[in-house]
């Protein structure tokens, strides 16, 4: 999902990529080298206190930073860059619409491992428009809205890494297209709501609120749909029409359920580029491959502060969700052909099984389990995110997210947050079980056998501005690509990762 970008935006998401050549260091890797340096100067320099702070006044003796004196509307305490737009935004907003911009930018460097080293750019231009009809023309509890995509650079993920799990949520073919375009009408007295339109399912479905600190793509939209699904499902950069309801079934069980179409791109399975045909631009409409049924149970645990109460975590917020997909659409099997055959054996047609729809069940837990004290912005929070697939259709089976991050780590900083994550991902019965039918086909006994890839992420946030952020980043993965052969020497698996990025994200 874009990611939960931060403050700044709160949808994140996936994308694909695939490479098999193998470039010979160059001076890409002084440039690498170089970026290093670059990123462990920026780390200093945003983990240490801001003018912002030197400015403030000195914080109470419960530890909680006291206000910082300035000019109303100032590029100190404003929310976006250009405030108003000259007039523009508080024009907009007496009709009932709002307009939001942003931009992320990042650079990220191989410095070890990988199919090449190098450093790339790639950014990402969001536009958002909403339509709220009670201010509009009188309409109570409906909204419009509708999003754009201005994607650029390019994805060293597909190019340098060969890695299941990209190291950025922004990353994407570049392109300018439709993201989302949907009418949401709330009724019950706001109990319960339905939206019809083009959807992203990732902003709501599958969401872990913590997660969302860090790059990671998998802490959006996690690994198993980002793999399994056509063309990744509806999920970043890509979206699908559909229909969404939300139940609040009381004020802390909330219930989700979704239909959307599960293709959309349209096209066979292995074809999943997000160029093909018209979708470049976001407008083809797909309706002829399956259907995607989700469904998503939350419970929202926050006993009221100083409430006596005996459980582990009394008094910090908690979340708790289980949800299953189901996808009727055909599966091509990673392992056996249509005649029964292994893929891997010259007999065989060549022509993958096909397996009858493909399901999932999952689990997201996101926990407060430490706070300073009452008023105080500090505080430790944990993630946990596990999936599970079939293995004999699906190249990942099983995914896991967890993590930890820091919120305000340093006293001058209550803006800052500091994250630990790791994510894991299984390859599925079928395609190991080909890796191996490969080796003995072929005689290459010594080929790697796909098994798993983990990738483990540190990040720092610093909040320069509500409206500005900087985060350095660090990733390390092992096996890459669940341990993909060496394009230099098949016998041999890539070699594991070291990637570091940074980031800034701008709210105009």
């Amino acid at each position: 999902m874009p990611k939960g970008w931060g403050a700044v935006f709160v949808d994140r998401t996936a994308g694909k990529g695939r490479v098999s050549e193998r470039a010979k260091p160059s001076k890409s890797s002084l440039a690498g080298a170089r970026f290093a340096a670059a990123f462990v100067a920026a780390f200093a320099l945003f983990a240490a206190p801001t003018a912002r702070a030197e400015t403030a006044a000195p914080a109470p003796a419960n530890g909680t930073p006291a206000p910082v004196e300035s000019a109303p509307g100032s590029l100190l305490t404003r929310d976006t860059l250009l405030g108003g737009m000259g007039g523009l935004r508080p024009f907009l907003e007496k009709y009932g619409i709002s307009l939001d911009l942003s931009e992320t930018s990042e650079v990220w460097a191989n410095l070890s491992g990988g199919l090449r080293r190098g450093v790339r750019y790639d950014g990402l231009f969001v536009m958002t428009l909403s339509l709220d009809t009670r201010k509009a023309f009188g309409w109570a509890g409906g909204r419009f809205y509708a999003s754009g995509l201005e994607i650029h650079g390019r994805q060293i993920s597909a190019e340098s890494l060969g890695v299941l799990q990209p190291v950025s949520g922004i990353e994407a073919n570049r392109a300018a297209r439709l993201w989302q375009l949907w009418y949401r009408q709330s009724f019950w007295g706001g109990r319960a709501d339905v939206k019809l339109g083009e959807e992203s399912v990732d902003t709501e479905f599958l969401v872990s609120r913590y997660a969302l600190t860090f790059l990671n793509q998998m802490m959006g939209w996690p690994l198993v749909p980002s793999a399994d699904l056509y063309a990744g499902g509806p999920a970043y950069p890509l979206s699908s029409l559909g229909i969404r309801l939300r139940l609040r079934a009381s004020g802390a069980l909330t219930a989700l359920a979704g239909v959307f179409d599960d293709n959309p791109p349209g096209g066979p399975f292995a074809n999943d580029s997000e160029l093909r045909d018209g979708e470049a631009s976001g407008t083809l409409f797909n309706l002829g491959t399956g259907a995607l049924s989700i469904g998503e149970l939350q419970y929202a645990a926050n006993s009221a502060p100083g409430k006596s109460c005996r459980t582990l975590f009394c008094g910090l917020p908690g979340t708790y969700k289980i949800g299953a997909f189901f996808d009727t659409a055909p599966f091509p099997d990673q392992r056996f052909a249509s005649d029964g055959l292994s893929l891997a054996n010259p007999l065989s047609n060549g022509v993958p099984r096909s397996d009858r729809g493909n399901w999932s069940l999952y689990a997201v837990l996101d926990q407060r389990i430490w706070r300073e004290g009452p008023q105080s912005p500090r505080s430790l929070n944990f993630f946990l995110r596990p999936m599970g697939a079939p293995g004999d259709r699906n190249l990942v089976s099983f995914s896991v997210n967890a993590g930890l991050s820091l919120r305000a780590p340093f006293a001058s900083r209550p803006g800052d947050s500091f994250g630990v994550g790791v994510n894991w991902g299984h390859v599925g019965s079928g395609a190991s079980g080909l890796d191996r039918d490969e080796a003995f086909f072929s005689g290459n006994t010594l080929a790697p056998v796909r098994s798993s890839e983990t990738a483990i992420e540190v990040t720092y946030v610093a909040e320069i501005a509500p409206w500005w952020q900087i985060q350095p980043d660090f990733q390390y993965f092992f096996r890459p690509g669940g341990g993909i052969p060496n394009p230099s020497n098949p016998a041999e698996r890539i070699g594991n990762e070291a990637v570091v990025g940074l980031r800034t994200v701008i709210a105009f």
